[in-house]
């Protein structure tokens, strides 16, 4: 894997390192995650973040575990770093990191007191919400080590507050069980008590939201550091309590075999290849014994099935995991109702509210096939599959509906926001794009294509379903090309009303990336056209990925920042989606126009904001700076998926 490490330059500056965060995932939706500073900059870091019954139901715990070193001379000299509200940062434990780096996927940092130097090493069990937290003494010494286990129990989404009451802590052997809901067990374990008011969020500031949180200082551990090689080790872990983990130091062993298993089993072909089989590792959670779902992005999102459906070939197939992803398709398929694949939301409720997640599931199950050759899978499927075909037919939730005149799926109404350019800024609609999306109709053909092929390969007869995908490659190729010399962004749009009568419809030509999957697509409606994608790229690329919108759009905004409502109106208006890259990759690669150069920004990208990782979006304007989630599912796995093509 390509080599994360920083020295006191990073370590010591507060802005740099608290921009640069770390990820432990669980295997089961939950987390450990902070900075490389060791500053909470989020609502959602902390030690011990625990999934409930979905993985977006997350609850923080163990929020910091503060270390405190007692030299012989009786000086204590504290290591950990808070911000708070008055603007303070105490302690500034961060001035004395020599180094952080991350081995195996396990975050290490190093301080330095004079000759005494001591490492923290952190992991989770695998599979378990269980955090094992190591302190090592690499030089000097004797000395003491005192950790100071700052807790909560609330929501990932919101604060709690001292006006609440304070935390249950009841004592146990070798610890204490918070809330009754989490365990912490040590050395030396000595009760406090106490509310810490009004610790400071700097990313929930800048996001526009509440940044401000009381904690609970539940009491602390300690233990004697003699000679170099002893360790002081907490553990954490939540229900069942009474789950006797193995020692700290062990689950660190545990988790970098692990780490090294599931990169050996994609057989990468570089470090940089190895570094995202890893990334892509963490959005794989299993949800039982046999089966898995995806987390969208940490740390605030669940699983969405339009991220999973776009994420499944570069997670599932170039990951060596296809048996898990046959699961996964399965479960999936039994969702569809009235034709449309449901949208797991992370309310907790299941709504049939995109038109395009069932496409990218047609597509997920063609590919899938197309890779394993599991035609057992396409058979299985395919009455469900064709199933889907029919039900756009005849139409479906929320106008979605093939137009009998031409092929072409048409969806929407005004109020809606249906395709993945889904934001909303007061409950409006920021693109509805309502009508018939050009990325929707791509796919349309593209399902069509694949469903044809699929039904072939089992024996059965495509014949209607060839006839269907002519048609809708005909009207596409008719209907799509603009002025401009790329497509479309929507057509048949409903126009706006005119006083005194005009059109009611019109095609939106707004230069935007969507327009990249008529061409990415196996089974896409256009063959290869160097001089469009020339002018897209001309346009739209930026180091981390194509713009979803060109900077001379009237409506183009170039800085993804502020409130919700400035951040929702900036999400599909020129922000940069590095998921994209894969359909202009691909398109490209068709074009017979190089791309290797395109992936330089990204690989840069991955030791600068979500450490080993890839953000969900970046400004539009320079320096592209990364926003959004910093552990995006589908912008890893479509960098996966294209930058080693032809497996």
């Amino acid at each position: 894997m390509i080599d994360i490490r920083f020295g006191p330059q990073i370590c010591t500056d507060l802005t740099s390192g608290a921009s640069r965060e770390w990820l432990v995932p669980d295997g089961v939706g939950g987390y450990a995650m902070g900075t490389v500073s060791g500053v909470r900059t989020r609502r959602y870091h902390g030690l011990l973040v625990v999934a409930g019954e979905r993985p977006a139901s997350r609850r923080v715990g163990l929020v910091s575990l503060d270390p405190a070193v007692l030299l012989p001379s009786g000086a204590r000299v504290r290591l950990g770093a808070h911000e708070w509200a008055s603007g303070a940062v105490d302690p500034r434990g961060f001035e004395l990191l020599e180094r952080f780096e991350l081995v195996d996927g396990v975050p290490r940092w190093r301080w330095r007191i004079g000759d005494v130097v001591i490492e923290r090493e952190l992991a989770m069990l695998p599979g378990r919400s269980c955090v094992a937290v190591v302190h090592r003494l690499v030089s000097g010494g004797p000395v003491r080590l005192e950790l100071a286990a700052a807790c909560t129990w609330r929501d990932a989404h919101g604060e709690r507050r001292a006006d609440g009451p304070a935390l249950r802590v009841e004592p146990v052997a070798g610890g204490a069980v918070v809330e009754g809901a989490f365990r912490l067990a040590g050395p030396n374990w000595a009760p406090a008590g106490q509310w810490w008011f009004g610790v400071h969020h700097r990313e929930e500031a800048a996001r526009g939201l509440a940044a401000t949180e009381d904690l609970w200082y539940a009491g602390g551990f300690s233990g004697a550091l003699d000679r170099p090689g002893d360790t002081v080790s907490v553990l954490a872990w939540a229900a069942p309590l009474e789950f006797d983990p193995m020692p700290a130091t062990e689950v660190i062993e545990v988790a970098r075999r692990r780490t090294r298993q599931v990169v050996a089993q994609a057989s990468p072909a570089d470090d940089v290849e190895a570094t995202l089989v890893l990334a892509a590792d963490a959005f794989v959670v299993r949800t039982d014994a046999s089966a898995a779902d995806v987390v969208a992005g940490y740390p605030w999102f669940g699983a969405w099935s339009r991220d999973t459906m776009i994420s499944y070939e570069g997670l599932f197939l170039r990951t060596g995991r296809a048996e898990l992803g046959r699961a996964l398709l399965r479960s999936y398929a039994a969702t569809l109702s009235e034709g449309m694949l449901a949208n797991t939301a992370d309310t907790g409720r299941v709504e049939h509210n995109t038109v395009d997640a069932t496409l990218w599931f047609l597509h997920a199950v063609d590919r899938h096939v197309t890779v394993t050759g599991d035609t057992d899978l396409a058979a299985e499927l395919l009455p469900a599959l064709r199933g889907v075909v029919d039900a756009h037919l005849a139409g479906t939730r929320y106008g979605i509906v093939v137009d009998p005149a031409d092929g072409l799926l048409t969806q929407g109404t005004t109020d809606t926001a249906l395709t993945w350019m889904d934001a909303r800024v007061y409950g409006v609609p920021v693109t509805p794009r309502t009508g018939k999306p050009v990325e929707v109709n791509a796919l349309w053909a593209n399902g069509l294509g694949g469903l044809a092929e699929l039904t072939e390969a089992t024996g059965g007869d495509a014949g209607e379903l060839r006839r269907l995908h002519a048609q809708a490659v005909t009207s596409f190729r008719k209907r799509y090309p603009a002025p401009g010399g790329w497509l479309h962004d929507v057509v048949d749009a409903p126009a706006p009303a005119y006083p005194l009568g005009g059109a009611t419809y019109h095609d939106d030509d707004s230069l935007r990336p969507n327009q990249l999957l008529a061409w990415s697509l196996p089974y896409g409606p256009l063959e290869p056209d160097e001089p469009a994608l020339r002018r897209i790229a001309a346009a739209l690329l930026t180091p981390l990925g194509p713009r979803s919108l060109a900077p001379d759009a009237p409506e183009f905004t170039g800085r993804h920042r502020g409130g919700p409502a400035e951040r929702d109106g900036a999400y599909h208006q020129g922000t940069v989606w590095p998921w994209l890259l894969g359909p202009y990759v691909d398109a490209a690669r068709r074009a017979g126009i190089p791309v290797d150069d395109n992936f330089v920004g990204l690989e840069a990208h991955l030791g600068e904001y979500g450490l080993g990782s890839v953000s969900e979006t970046a400004d539009g304007l320079p320096p592209h700076a990364a926003t959004g989630c910093p552990f995006q599912a589908w912008s890893v796995a479509e960098l996966l998926r294209v930058r080693r093509p032809g497996r």
